[in-house]
Formats: C-alpha cells, structure tokens, sequence
C-alpha cells in the first residue's frame, strides 16, 4: 500500500464502495497490487508498484498503456510476455486514472451501470 497521500485519498473517494459490486472492484484491485509486486521481482525489475500505479493514474497517451507493459520487459519469453499484457491490462481497467475523475474503468462502468437502473 503506498503511503503517498495522494492514493490514500483517491481511495477515499471513490463511489459505489457500500454496492457489492464496488467491493469487489477493491478486493480485485487490492489483489491485483500483490500480483503486480510478484511480477515485479520475478521480472526483476527497477520499478515499483507506486511506479505502476503512477503510469496508469497520469496515463494521457495511447502509448502509456505499454510503458507500463515496458516496467516488466526483461526480453522474456511470449508466455511471460503474456502474464504480464493480462496483468497489466487488469491493473489499467481496476486502478484509477486522473482523466476518469480518479476512478477506475471499472467503478466509471459500475456508475454507467447503476445509472440506467
């Protein structure tokens, strides 16, 4: 967990966390930080999850999707290359990003969702 005020409050903040939709999206974020730790060492990279989480929450380009997908290259194989396009993928749809208001792609579905009910 990063202790930068800023995430703390963008957890704070986020809505939907009472719908047991919205706790889910956290369970899965929270997991999804322990994974991307794992991958992290196991690719033995110099970059760490407030990295990560800074690249998707900053995010303004096409391209800034593989920067991240880059934080993890280490000249693997395809199948490793493969983990971690599926990890990062989930962490870009479950971590917030400023553009989105400082939710997720996910919780702004949950809020698309919630509203035409």
């Amino acid at each position: 967990m990063s202790t930068d005020g800023k995430y703390m409050e963008i957890e704070s903040k986020q809505p939907h966390t009472s719908s047991l939709r919205g706790k889910q999206i956290l369970e899965r974020r929270k997991k999804l930080e322990q994974e991307l730790v794992d991958m992290l060492k196991e690719t033995e990279s110099d970059f760490t999850l407030d990295h990560v989480r800074d690249a998707i929450y900053h995010e303004e380009d096409n391209d800034d999707m593989m920067k991240v997908v880059a934080m993890f290259d280490r000249g693997g194989d395809a199948s490793e290359l493969s983990n971690v396009l599926e990890l990062v993928t989930d962490a870009w749809n479950y971590f917030p990003h400023k553009v989105l208001g400082g939710i997720s792609p996910a919780e702004k579905l949950l809020e698309y969702q919630q509203k035409g009910k």
